[in-house]
């Protein structure tokens, strides 16, 4: 069902899917930096049925349909979001329990979230594609991007989903290719995790190599789940929908059966 939340008087746009807060456990589903609601596609849907947890997705500011973010967005972007917006936006929700599920940027946002707060309501984090760590891959595809956005046609293709398409892709692409961010790093937060982690990984990730998981085991006192996809880029729940679909649903179900009595669906 869609909607929206208000924060400050601005709008987020939302999608719920399966039970309410008070019924279930929730997903909450932080997208790409790219992303938005509409372009998690059918995921959000399957993997409500598969866990029969409720599934929330939500555009950031500046994605989507919601309302914009101004130009130019610190270097500090996701710190900012997961520390000035994420809880709000799970206290408007009505969240009471939850699995983060980030995908790139929204993976981040979960990982600073999980590591930078004492927040109680969140029992674990599904990371698809994380970047806990900027590397040399990241930053050519990403000035790819760039020259697709301003020569190609990735701009209209990405106009398609979100109302104010020159906000989402600059504000992201812009702090990406800033000189200064090839310091950004998340082993503090890594290390500081507590509760179960999974990591959805594809071989042929254009934007990361397997250098975030090892990181990830490396630094991460918490237990560290990982699967490693052939075939695939860096958007595991589109490229290898199914074995993404089951990949997080296991981890769910591992995390919340003992607690909720939750089964998988068939």
């Amino acid at each position: 069902m869609n909607g929206e939340l208000r924060i400050d008087g601005r709008k987020i746009e939302t999608a719920w899917f399966g039970p309410a807060p008070e019924q279930a456990p929730t997903l909450v589903l932080l997208h790409e930096g790219l992303g938005c609601v509409a372009m998690w596609r059918d995921f959000p849907q399957r993997l409500a049925e598969r866990t029969r947890c409720g599934v929330l997705a939500y555009s950031r500011f500046g994605y989507g349909q919601s309302d914009p973010a101004p130009l130019p967005w610190p270097l500090t972007y996701m710190h900012d979001e997961t520390l000035q917006i994420l809880p709000r936006v799970l206290d408007a929700a009505g969240i009471r329990k939850t699995i983060l599920v980030g995908h790139s940027d929204g993976a981040s946002i979960a990982t600073i979230y999980a590591g930078g707060t004492q927040d109680f309501r969140v029992r674990g984090i599904a990371l698809l594609a994380p970047h806990f760590l900027v590397e040399d891959i990241s930053i050519q595809s990403i000035a790819a991007a760039k020259t697709a956005y301003d020569t190609g046609g990735l701009r209209e293709r990405l106009a398609r989903y979100h109302r104010n398409v020159d906000v989402a892709f600059r504000g992201w692409n812009d702090a990406w290719l800033d000189p200064e961010f090839r310091k950004w790093r998340l082993d503090e937060y890594v290390a500081h995790i507590r509760a179960p982690m999974l990591i959805v990984q594809g071989a042929d990730d254009q934007y990361g190599t397997l250098e975030q998981i090892r990181l990830a085991e490396r630094e991460a006192y918490c237990p560290v789940e990982t699967a490693i996809l052939d075939r695939c880029g860096h958007s595991p729940h589109l490229d290898q929908p199914k074995a993404t679909l089951e990949a997080v649903a296991a981890f769910a179900h591992r995390i919340l059966a003992v607690h909720e009595g939750l089964m998988p669906a068939a």
